[in-house]
């Protein structure tokens, strides 16, 4: 049986590190499902071979010749394609982790994406953290996009990335590297270091160990990047971004035909509506409702039909 809350020793390591692994999320067979499905669609990949598209530089801590591959869609893909990667929307033992972290109400936010790497492809320069590089935002100065807070025990993050692991993750192999407790940074990362260009960094670098179907979650405030994959087999990871109810950093989901959500739970309805607050009658995931009721509605908070018929007579709609 799920736990309805994450633990107080995963908050502890959450707020400790900025990040913390959930073992054995999917089993072998849900694992086995979604490889299956990648290389179904595995001419949809797409390499960054373009200058542009390239994630870090060749001759540095994070650069090698090879190119990323990159593919979306499979919240869109026909079942039984589909269906693994739709669970993690509202999946029991993820539900806890992404409500503490997020908040009740919580979002698909980004659209979720494959990450394919071959034998000495390249990683990605460090990025994120809570206060701004070179992301857009004035360098050096206070992020809104990605922020990190605990209040009275209570733990939030402006943007939270999931990563399921679909291969093991083993010692020496590259990927995935984190900068432990770089969520509370008071001072921008120099760009020499950004873009792995400063001797013996590498120390700070954190490669968490996994295994095919744990899950790595951490807060987009804690910075972050990824080595060259050094292993003979390929690396693969389903990527996402979940953020809380009213809040929103991508926009695709703006784009999307109303039939890519075909065949999804209520549930996983609920975790790819548009930011709006909970008490304007969210959709909720809840791992009760996960566990005990999953084809039945969401569960909302209800405003009250006064109201409602106060704001329907003042702006024609039901809600403010």
């Amino acid at each position: 049986m799920s736990a309805s809350h994450m633990s107080a020793h995963d908050k502890f390591l959450f707020d400790l590190n900025g990040f913390v692994v959930v073992r054995n999320v999917f089993s072998p067979s849900e694992v086995a499902s979604a490889n299956a499905a990648i290389d179904a669609n595995a001419a949809k990949l797409c390499a960054r071979e373009e200058t542009g598209l390239r994630n870090a530089q060749e001759a540095s801590l994070h650069g090698a010749a090879g190119p990323r591959l990159d593919m979306g869609g499979m919240l869109g893909w026909p079942k039984p394609h589909s269906d693994v990667f739709r669970s993690v929307l509202a999946h029991p033992k993820l539900i806890p982790y992404i409500t503490e972290l997020c908040g009740e109400g919580y979002r698909l936010d980004h659209q979720p994406l494959i990450v394919a790497q071959n034998k000495d492809s390249e990683g990605f320069s460090l990025h994120g953290g809570p206060i701004s590089g070179d992301d857009g935002q004035p360098k050096g100065k206070f992020n809104p996009e990605l922020q990190y807070r605990s209040v009275n025990g209570e733990l939030w993050t402006s943007l939270l990335a999931v990563s399921v692991h679909l291969v093991d993750h083993g010692p020496g192999d590259g990927g995935f590297c984190i900068v432990r407790g770089s969520h509370k940074l008071n001072f921008p990362v120099p760009g020499d270091v950004a873009a792995g260009l400063t001797p013996g960094f590498e120390e700070h670098l954190h490669h968490p160990v996994t295994k095919a179907g744990d899950v790595v979650i951490w807060s987009e405030a804690t910075v972050h990047g990824a080595t060259p994959w050094r292993a003979e087999r390929q690396r693969r990871f389903a990527l996402y971004r979940f953020s809380p109810a009213n809040m929103g950093y991508g926009r695709g989901y703006t784009e999307l035909p109303p039939h890519f959500y075909d065949g999804m739970t209520p549930l996983q309805l609920a975790a790819v509506l548009p930011p709006y607050a909970t008490r304007l009658e969210r959709a909720i995931v809840t791992v009760e409702a996960a566990r005990d009721r999953p084809d039945e509605p969401a569960p909302i908070k209800a405003r009250s039909a006064a109201k409602k018929a106060f704001d329907k007579s003042l702006f024609g709609t039901n809600f403010f």
